[in-house]
């Protein structure tokens, strides 16, 4: 059987070819599932997408009316989907249900940190090595505010913890691990208003859509720093330039956009974007905005593709397999 796998970037596709080998032809596209290219999975019972997909139910009836039967997506989010549809047309669909936390963890730190020490800024290319306007702050002794401690809220925690910050945490469930650190569980808004640093580490549900809104923003400090290497719907995008536009923030780190879709991961640097929040957003000094690649290591990437592979297999061997989203497990 071949496998055909969509959105595959040039780093990931020798780590696909490598492990679908012994078991799976495989054909590796550089392009997006979307309705457009929908028509190209004809006849192949088995496809594998990225994170980016377009899983709605225009795209799935096509992939259906097509032969394709199983969907394996190559991430842990799986909001893109629309499971109702899936189950309806009769298409199995299987996620990666974790892989490196310490990926986004690192790179969420990494972000905070850049945009603290003003690093985009100073790694000049035209000599200029003033130091104006590159002052930032020790972490150590300050408050971090954690968003969300499963697992890679729990790898930042204890990142943020070998640098001597204070753990504040807020969840539906408190993790053990984070408590040990001693990081104190409080409500949301408390968290904002004492948090020198907020990063987010919750997965986009429809429940905590805008989980950072215009009210959520305006309860932060003036100079916090905000981390967002998790879902993009996470924050008010709108409601952010406009607080960025009147000077607040010691600085915003964004690895995901609400609306990247038909953007993150694609070179956009010759066309006009017209997607005015992002444009204005990318304009302000104090902001650092990434391409969706915190989970982009070797480590973590091999661990995704090592689990599509074990959903294939399951699938095409008949095996029970708890990554599977549809049908129900």
């Amino acid at each position: 059987m071949e496998i055909l796998a969509f959105g595959v970037q040039a780093d990931e596709r020798p780590l696909i070819e490598r492990a679908f080998a012994p078991h799976h032809a495989v054909r590796c596209l550089d392009v997006f599932l979307t309705e457009d290219t929908a028509p190209i999975a004809t006849g192949h019972e088995v496809i594998s997408t990225s994170v980016n997909a377009e899983l709605h139910e225009s795209v799935l009836r096509i992939l259906a009316a097509g032969g394709t039967r199983m969907v394996a997506q190559r991430s842990t989010g799986f909001n893109n989907i629309d499971p109702g549809a899936a189950a309806r047309l009769g298409l199995t669909v299987a996620r990666v249900s974790s892989y490196s936390p310490y990926s986004v963890a690192e790179f969420a730190w990494t972000l905070a940190m850049a945009v603290n020490r003003h690093i985009v800024r100073a790694a000049t290319r035209d000599f200029d090595f003033r130091l104006d306007g590159l002052m930032g702050r020790d972490m150590h002794g300050r408050t971090v505010g954690v968003l969300g401690t499963g697992r890679i809220g729990a790898a930042f925690a204890h990142i943020a913890h070998g640098h001597g910050m204070r753990l504040l945490g807020w969840d539906v469930a408190e993790n053990p691990a984070c408590a040990d650190l001693g990081m104190r569980y409080v409500p949301k808004g408390r968290l904002l208003a004492e948090s020198d640093l907020v990063s987010l580490h919750v997965p986009l549900m429809p429940e905590p859509r805008h989980l950072i809104d215009r009210a959520a923003l305006k309860s932060m400090k003036d100079d916090a720093i905000l981390a967002n290497s998790s879902r993009g719907g996470l924050i008010d995008t709108a409601a952010l330039v406009a607080e960025l536009r009147e000077g607040r923030f010691t600085g915003v780190g964004l690895d995901v956009y609400e609306s990247e879709a038909g953007l993150f991961f694609l070179d956009k640097s010759l066309e006009s974007i017209e997607d005015d929040t992002l444009a204005r957003l990318v304009t302000f000094p104090n902001v650092l905005v990434t391409s969706h690649q915190a989970y982009y290591t070797e480590d973590a990437v091999g661990q995704i593709v090592d689990a599509t592979l074990r959903n294939v297999l399951d699938y095409t061997e008949g095996r029970r397999s708890e990554n599977v989203l549809v049908p129900a497990t």
